[in-house]
């Protein structure tokens, strides 16, 4: 487990992103060191990035200010439209964001036209309003919604109904702000061959519910307790092939963009003969939202 340093980054990215009205915009995502959320669920391996205790004030904007800063220093430098700020944790948790650095972090966020931040949908309220009317910029807020399998979605101890979920979604649409939502593909506690059609139904329940953007993210093993599940036979990993058909079967739900992540997609278990072929397919539909033909590859066939 690698040492966490509260007032340094573990990470930045620039990345094209489509969105609802058809634009493709450039993101910077900041990947904040902070402190651990305080909802387990037991798919999640990000509290590897995160430490014990609370943020100390004054970390976070120290963090991102080095990450702009090297960024702006670089020869090619141009200010992307939308910031994501990523703190493997509930951004609107005190104890992880103090309330006292949402100003400087705000100030910081100004040349950015959209700011996006990650929050468990019982952690929105009344700081992000806070936030929406310090930045500059229009504020998104990225839920993890998982699935909603009646029987895996009680299982994940993420300790989140639909009711909540519903109740969070309603509230930044009433208060003009806008939904991201993650739905998990691999999700433990389902059957392996409904996968892909509980995916999809997560992502159409998303869409329907005002998500703007919905991510899906393939299940990763090795942060123990999903190896543990796996050898109970609970968990199995999910391929590659899985996900293109979550993919291709969650385009059109209104107007919510679904893209897959492709992080370390290339670890899926998968065909290695046809791997990068089909991985660039994914990455061209994320940004098109249009349906391509399925690969063909002689290997998979046989």
């Amino acid at each position: 487990m690698p040492a966490v340093d509260p007032w340094q980054a573990h990470g930045a990215v620039v990345d094209p992103e489509r969105r609802p009205d058809g634009v493709i915009e450039q993101a910077l995502t900041v990947f904040l060191s902070g402190a651990e959320c305080p909802f387990t669920c037991s798919f999640c391996d990000l509290w590897r990035w995160t430490f014990e205790g609370p943020t100390p004030p004054g970390a976070i904007p120290r963090q991102l200010r080095e990450v702009l800063h090297t960024h702006n220093a670089t020869a090619d430098a141009t200010t992307p439209q939308r910031l994501k700020l990523y703190n493997a944790a509930n951004f609107f948790d005190r104890r992880a964001v103090p309330a006292e650095d949402l100003p400087a972090i705000a100030a910081l966020a100004a040349p950015f036209g959209a700011v996006t931040v990650e929050s468990h949908a019982q952690t929105v309220g009344p700081m992000a309003l806070e936030f929406r009317d310090l930045i500059a910029g229009r504020l998104e807020v990225a839920i993890g919604l998982e699935t909603i399998h009646p029987v895996a979605a009680p299982l994940l101890n993420k300790r989140l109904d639909l009711p909540r979920f519903e109740r969070a979604a309603d509230y930044l649409a009433a208060n003009d702000m806008d939904l991201r939502v993650f739905a998990l593909l691999g999700a433990p506690h389902i059957p392996a061959e409904e996968s892909v059609e509980w995916t999809a139904r997560t992502v159409e329940y998303a869409a329907r519910h005002g998500a703007a953007m919905v991510a899906i993210i393939p299940v990763r093993g090795g942060n123990g307790e999903m190896d543990r599940l796996q050898q109970l036979g609970q968990f199995v990993p999910p391929t590659l092939r899985q996900l293109e058909s979550a993919l291709d079967a969650s385009l059109g739900f209104g107007r919510a963009v679904v893209t897959v992540d492709l992080w370390d997609a290339e670890k899926l278990p998968g065909c290695d003969a046809c791997r990068a072929a089909r991985i660039a397919r994914l990455a061209r539909m994320n940004l098109s939202g249009l349906l391509e033909s399925a690969v063909d590859c002689a290997e998979c066939a046989a």
